[in-house]
Order: C-alpha cells, then sequence, then structure tokens
C-alpha cells in the first residue's frame, strides 16, 4: 500500500484531478430516480380494467324507442300531433278515414243479416230438437220406425252445424267492424313524437304501416358496450365500472379510477353468452346507486348517446401490468378463481 502512494505521488496532476460537484449530483439524481423508479414499479398499486364503447339503452322493449303502426287501411284524415309533441297515454294521434265512406254502416247491415240468419238457424235448430224428441218418444212406445228417429237426430245435428256457422259469420263480422272503428290511432303510454313519418291528409297508408316514431318517458337508463373476448372470461355481474358520457368533461386514469373526474359509477348486470358478429361480446351495465356522483339527467345524457365504459378488474403492481401490456397478455383472474383452477 505504501509503495502504491509512493508510485501516485509522482502523478501530480492525476492527484490534482477531483470529480466536479454536478457530476456527483448527477449520480446521486440518477441513483434516487432508479430507486424511486423501482419502488414505483414493485409498491405502486394498479387497478386493471377492460374498456369498450356503447350506446345508452334500457332493459325493457317497452321503454326503447318503437314504431307506431296504423291499424286499418285507408287515408290519413287529421294529425293531433306533430313533431316533438309530448303526449300521455291514450291521447289521440292521428285519425284515419277508410275510402269508402259508407263501410262502416254496409257491415252494419252486413253484420243485421247475418244475425238475422243466426236467429233463424236457432228457430230451425229448436223446431228439429222438438221433432226429434217426439220421434224418441213414438220409437220407444213402439209406434215409430228405428230409421225415423235416425232421420231426426241427423237433422239436429245438421241444425247446430248451421247455428254453429251462423254464430262464426256474426263473430267475423263483429270483428270487421271493430277494425274498422279503430280509426284513431292512440299513444300507448306518456312519452313524446319523434317524428311523424306518414303525409298530410288525404295519404292512403296499409295496414301496418309506420306513422310515427315513439320514445317513452321515465325509462330506466343502462348501459350497452362491446368488449374484446379476451377479457370477457374476467367481467361478471356484480363488477365496478366508471363510465365516461359523450359530451361530459372527464378525466379517466385507468389505473386509478379513485382519482378520475368527470366519470360515473356503474355496475355490470350482465354479459352475453354468445359474441356478436364482429368477435366482441355485449356488456350491460346499470347505474351504481351507491355511488356520491348519480348519472346526469336525461337531458344531458340521452339515449343513444355514445359511452366509453372501463370495467375495474384485479389490482397489481404497475411494474407487473407494464410487462403485461408490452407481452399482450390478458389481464390477471381473480385469486379466487385463479387457486381453484389450480386444484
Amino acid at each position: 500500500m505504501a509503495t502504491l502512494k509512493e508510485d501516485m505521488a509522482h502523478f501530480t496532476t492525476l492527484a490534482s484531478i477531483k470529480t466536479p460537484r454536478v457530476m456527483r449530483a448527477v449520480f446521486f439524481m440518477l441513483l434516487a430516480a432508479i430507486v424511486i423508479t423501482l419502488a414505483f414499479l414493485i409498491y405502486v398499486p394498479w387497478v386493471q380494467t377492460t374498456s369498450g364503447r356503447g350506446v345508452v339503452t334500457t332493459l325493457s322493449p317497452n321503454e326503447r324507442k318503437q314504431d307506431i303502426n296504423a291499424l286499418v287501411p285507408g287515408r290519413i284524415e287529421e294529425w293531433y300531433v306533430r313533431d316533438g309533441s309530448s303526449v300521455k297515454k291514450g291521447d289521440p294521434i292521428v285519425r284515419i278515414a277508410d275510402i269508402d265512406p259508407q263501410l262502416l254502416d254496409r257491415l252494419q247491415a252486413e253484420r243485421g243479416q247475418m244475425e238475422l240468419q243466426l236467429q233463424a238457424a236457432q228457430s230451425a235448430l229448436a223446431t228439429a230438437q222438438i221433432d226429434e224428441r217426439r220421434s224418441r218418444e213414438l220409437f220407444e212406445a213402439g209406434l215409430a220406425a228405428r230409421r225415423d228417429y235416425e232421420l231426426a237426430q241427423i237433422k239436429v245435428a245438421d241444425m247446430q252445424g248451421r247455428v254453429a256457422a251462423a254464430q262464426a259469420d256474426l263473430n267475423r263480422a263483429d270483428t270487421n267492424i271493430a277494425r274498422q272503428s279503430e280509426q284513431i290511432v292512440r299513444a300507448p303510454r306518456d312519452g313524446f313524437i319523434q317524428s311523424l313519418n306518414a303525409g298530410d291528409a288525404a295519404t292512403y297508408i296499409n295496414a301496418g304501416d309506420v306513422l310515427a316514431t315513439f320514445v317513452p318517458d321515465g325509462a330506466e337508463r343502462v348501459i350497452e358496450i362491446f368488449i374484446d373476448g379476451r377479457d370477457v372470461a374476467l367481467v361478471r355481474p356484480g363488477d365496478k365500472t366508471r363510465i365516461q358520457f359523450e359530451g361530459w368533461p372527464a378525466v379517466q386514469f385507468s389505473g386509478w379510477p379513485s382519482v378520475a373526474v368527470g366519470t360515473f359509477g356503474g355496475r355490470v348486470i350482465s354479459v352475453d353468452q354468445s359474441a356478436q358478429i364482429n368477435g366482441r361480446f355485449r356488456v350491460l351495465i346499470a347505474e351504481d346507486r351507491s355511488e356520491l356522483h348519480r348519472w346526469p339527467e336525461e337531458r344531458y345524457v340521452r339515449f343513444g348517446a355514445v359511452v366509453q365504459a372501463w370495467v375495474l378488474l384485479e389490482t397489481v403492481p404497475v411494474g407487473y401490468e407494464i410487462w403485461r401490456q408490452l407481452n399482450n397478455f390478458p389481464p390477471e383472474l381473480p385469486v379466487a378463481e385463479s387457486t381453484g383452477s389450480a386444484n
């Protein structure tokens, strides 16, 4: 050691060189950054998510946008509403008149004729039943032949068939009258008329033609999103979600939902068992009523509005999540499921 010091004493220039303070500061800063980064990657938690885009919809078909159809053929005589009109259940929407103004009167006259035919058939049946009863008494007394009694029975059966046919014709006439009487189309429930799809007065329409588009009031909103098939096995009913509505200002941190701003809570209520045509799976999300901030009012987020939703999965270290993303691996399975599968 002494010899080394004596040798180094000859190198006066080398001995005079010292490490600059700036370099020392840079070294300690880099060392601290590496340590902090490693600690961040190992100890900071990250909430895994699977995301999807979709729209605002509703569960019940009765609460979705629907078409109002013509019940009978004819021509439009009068509209009671216009685009955007609010209606209550039973309010008239449009009145339809038949092309033949005398059709209803003729149907009533035809019904009267069929009613007379029914009465005549019933009278003939009553007479045939009397004859059949008299023939049976004579046959039992030995005063009439069996053939006469059997012919009387056949006549009763024939009259019963005529009565049934006349009754069927009368019912059919009543049905036609009832259909032609339903000339006023009414609102099925409270809501508003989004658009009128038929023409003005004197426009001819067929039964079943779309007259207007109706949107009900008070429908319960849910979110319909579509996620990748790689992640669908990890999504279960009851999982929490974060939702960003179209046109609603929001800042979403995928791994730290607690610091997200402008997003709203939801819970998964259903996951499709089979994929759509494009290979993605539909997930339905309802409002999480335990959240402090409720979903915006319907006038801000209407049906059909586009949404982006994140389903919250497992919590893992940040370093693991970066490694998973780089390798394109699926998210982590829940602990209970992964343990069960291993057993």
